[in-house]
């Protein structure tokens, strides 16, 4: 069914506002899925946090001019389905490299991160990215350690006058017996 003018332009400014406050776009081809898989998709989708949405090109590329995806305009070619991550810049990423795994025509085209325009190919290193709670565990193990470090330094000297007592303590017992 097409949309009338005001539809469209309500469309548009959908997708800006979501697009302004992504952190990563997916553009997949979705030629040849069925209505019940693209469901599945969607719901995967929300369960995840991505927003979801076939749009057309020439309405997708109007919603993100003055975005940081505005480089990924000219590049919408053919039926595609933009997935946009709010707050994890992988997640749009893994939702469509897990479900493409079980649907081979689900087919990413291209992946816009920072700004960046990459092709379909290196989805899987977006969708590689930790997401916040992991990369926030992984800084903290980083300045954990040099403190830990330390502190086994500074015990390494008493933990050896233990052992070296014990050893001349156990030696001298070996001797009387």
């Amino acid at each position: 069914m097409p949309l009338n003018l005001e539809d469209k332009k309500a469309l548009v400014k959908e997708v800006a506002e979501i697009a302004s406050s992504a952190q990563s776009v997916v553009a997949a081809e979705y030629r040849g899925i069925t209505v019940s898989q693209m469901t599945e998709l969607r719901a995967k989708a929300r369960a995840q946090g991505v927003y979801m949405r076939v749009v057309k090109n020439t309405l997708a590329r109007k919603a993100l001019v003055g975005t940081s995806f505005e480089a990924v305009g000219p590049q919408l070619k053919g039926p595609l389905v933009l997935a946009f991550s709010k707050d994890d810049p992988g997640a749009a990423a893994r939702v469509v490299k897990d479900f493409s795994k079980a649907n081979d025509k689900l087919v990413a085209t291209l992946v816009s991160l920072g700004g960046d325009v990459l092709p379909g190919k290196d989805l899987e290193k977006v969708a590689s990215l930790p997401t916040r709670e992991q990369a926030l565990s992984m800084l903290l193990g980083t300045l954990k350690a040099p403190i830990e470090k330390f502190v086994r330094t500074v015990a390494a000297p008493h933990t050896k006058l233990v052992r070296t007592v014990a050893a001349v303590r156990d030696a001298k017992q070996a001797a009387n017996a």
